[in-house]
């Protein structure tokens, strides 16, 4: 462990298991952790409230009373989804010195994590290719963290010019290694990921 780097890490974290021993987990965690592995593997609409009650082992009533719609627990899923990724790039931009090197530990999680078994791609771009009303909570759940996204990448490009430009062009890097790593080998996309936003960083800072 103590060779471990901090792509290791962040990508060991995002393989982690869904469940722990239920004693010392609140029932509301505990509905959330079966859904986080049963939504990412088979997709929001395909898995039903009655599926989740049965994973967890609890009433309808103890259930709906966490989450009064299915919507609301498929939200509660990528706000914690949400939430581990803004701690993983917060953790990678205190380790890092520059904004190459951020972007280096950031391509490295995405290649580690794309090479874990049960992969599927990205959770939030998953869930706004079932979820189309850019109204619905779900949909806005997703905007919500893309936003946050391309502001936390803009802010690391203080002194780029233009780098709101830069920034979606990273974004639309790292949505590209995501789906990549599902659909084509994995092992290739750390390297290809990493390569393409330094040339982007480079080209953008000598214009």
């Amino acid at each position: 462990m103590g060779n471990m780097t901090d792509e290791d890490a962040i990508a060991a974290e995002s393989r982690a298991p869904a469940g722990r021993p239920t004693s010392k987990v609140p029932m509301r965690e505990r509905i959330v952790e079966a859904a986080t592995a049963l939504f990412y593997a088979q997709g929001l609409r395909a898995v039903s409230a009655e599926k989740i009650i049965a994973q967890v082992g609890i009433t309808k009533v103890t259930f709906y009373r966490h989450f009064p719609t299915k919507a609301d627990l498929i939200v509660a899923y990528l706000e914690r989804r949400a939430k581990w990724e803004r701690d993983a790039i917060a953790h990678a931009r205190q380790a890092a010195g520059d904004v190459p090197d951020v972007f280096r530990i950031i391509a490295q999680a995405i290649g580690a994590e794309s090479c874990s078994p049960g992969f599927r791609g990205c959770p939030f771009i998953n869930a706004a290719a079932e979820y189309a009303d850019p109204e619905h909570p779900v949909r806005r759940v997703v905007d919500a963290h893309r936003r946050w996204f391309k502001h936390t990448i803009q802010d690391l490009l203080d002194g780029i010019p233009d780098s709101a430009r830069v920034a979606d062009q990273l974004v639309m890097l790292r949505d590209g290694a995501m789906v990549s790593g599902y659909l084509s080998d994995p092992a290739t996309v750390a390297d290809a990921l990493c390569n393409a936003g330094r040339a982007v960083i480079a080209f953008n800072s000598a214009s």
